[in-house]
């Protein structure tokens, strides 16, 4: 079975959290006494039914404000596919979050309330899924329940939301009517609404393709330990791996042959992303953590100076021009000084801003940035792994920005 990583986003109160909670009921994919909790804590709450959004809602403090303030991860496999929840926040406040819910992810689920149509967050959610190459997008018409099931209401919002994502880099989009509380369209479809003729929501998640969403043609291999006997593990960020290929090792240069590839399975004949493999070469050379192992003939761009689009996550400090940080692109650290803020991007209107001076929590801009040693990069729209990085308060070690490379740089 292969895995799907997935986020949920839109506006507070949209219902995501019961989304996920019901996906995890209707799969039998929670525990006997998870859903007793759940009972216990609904009924001491004053609720009339078994509330599964407390299934993901899991921090105290989430629960009595009944509102989700971080990433909440949750597991569940069906006969097809294995699933990776990453349930984000709704507030604006906690755009970093769904930046990092949705970094990783495969395709994301954007819940708009049938009553509401769509609004700022839907909209914001929309643009950072497509600023974060997600490759899928679904847009879950949610609480039609509360609508009577109109038709027309959920064409409307379909049409807009449809008309906004053309605007956006948006290679997939599914729009689905569903009532999270009920369980409409979830798992199965609904006989609430005859007029739907497409799939269920996890009919959808378990029949999309993924496969060709990673890129199995530029050959990229972080270096991420060092073992003894010629032997490099780390994770296929990009292409397909055999043995007996001819590698070339970044930055020295060197080349080689793959003789073996291991996993912890034991040996393969080859390897593509995103599998965790040890690599044997032929020759004893030089290789150490931060090294990157592509084709000969292939090869990421080497450079100092990189543009990108950067969402800034502290909260104290801004990020201005002169700032010096660490940044921790693959499996390599270093340390970097912000050369130039280009523009800050309003990212509900999508104008730039190009007086800004300064990215404060939760905005994005376009920068360039100087790195103390070379870089192995591809753009992000190309290789999401090679093409982003997070910058790194050196004083606290807190994680303060994440970046995603605009442009292949050159030297």
């Amino acid at each position: 079975m292969d895995l799907l990583r997935f986020a949920t986003a839109g506006s507070v109160d949209d219902g995501k959290s019961t989304l996920i909670g019901r996906l995890l009921y209707d799969s039998k994919a929670i525990f006997t006494d998870q859903l007793e909790a759940v009972e216990a804590t609904s009924r001491s709450r004053g609720d009339e039914y078994t509330n599964l959004a407390l299934l993901t809602d899991g921090l105290r403090a989430e629960r009595e404000q009944g509102i989700t303030i971080d990433v909440a991860y949750r597991y569940f496999a069906t006969p097809r596919r294995k699933f990776i929840i990453a349930d984000t926040p709704g507030h604006i406040q906690y755009t970093r979050n769904m930046v990092t819910g949705a970094s990783t992810a495969d395709l994301a689920l954007i819940l708009v309330d049938a009553r509401k149509g769509l609004v700022e967050q839907s909209r914001r959610h929309a643009f950072l899924c497509s600023l974060l190459r997600v490759p899928h997008l679904v847009l879950c018409v949610n609480k039609m329940d509360l609508v009577d099931h109109n038709q027309a209401v959920f064409e409307r919002i379909a049409d807009e939301f449809t008309s906004f994502a053309a605007k956006l880099d948006a290679p997939d989009l599914t729009v689905i009517p569903i009532s999270a509380l009920h369980g409409d369209n979830l798992v199965t479809r609904s006989e609430r609404m005859p007029w739907y003729d497409g799939p269920s929501l996890l009919h959808h998640l378990e029949h999309v393709h993924i496969a060709a969403d990673r890129n199995l043609v530029d050959v990229r291999f972080p270096v991420q330990y060092v073992i003894e006997g010629r032997r490099y593990a780390g994770q296929v960020a990009g292409g397909v791996l055999k043995a007996g290929d001819d590698i070339l090792v970044l930055p020295s240069g060197l080349t080689t042959r793959i003789t073996h590839i291991d996993t912890a399975d034991g040996p393969v004949t080859e390897a593509y992303p995103p599998m965790s493999i040890t690599i044997r070469t032929a020759d004893n050379l030089d290789i150490t953590r931060g090294d990157l192992i592509c084709r000969p003939h292939n090869t990421p761009a080497v450079a100092q100076d990189i543009e990108a689009m950067i969402c800034w996550m502290d909260e104290t400090r801004p990020l201005t021009t002169g700032g010096h940080y660490a940044i921790k692109h693959t499996t390599r650290t270093a340390h970097t000084v912000i050369r130039g803020l280009h523009y800050r991007l309003d990212i509900n209107t999508l104008h730039r801003e190009e007086s800004a001076t300064q990215l404060g929590l939760n905005e994005i801009g376009r920068v360039t940035l100087h790195t103390t040693v070379p870089l192995l990069t591809d753009e992000y729209r190309r290789n999401r792994t090679t093409g982003g990085f997070i910058i790194i308060d050196e004083t606290t070690n807190r994680t303060v920005g994440a970046g995603m490379v605009s442009d292949r740089p050159r030297g």
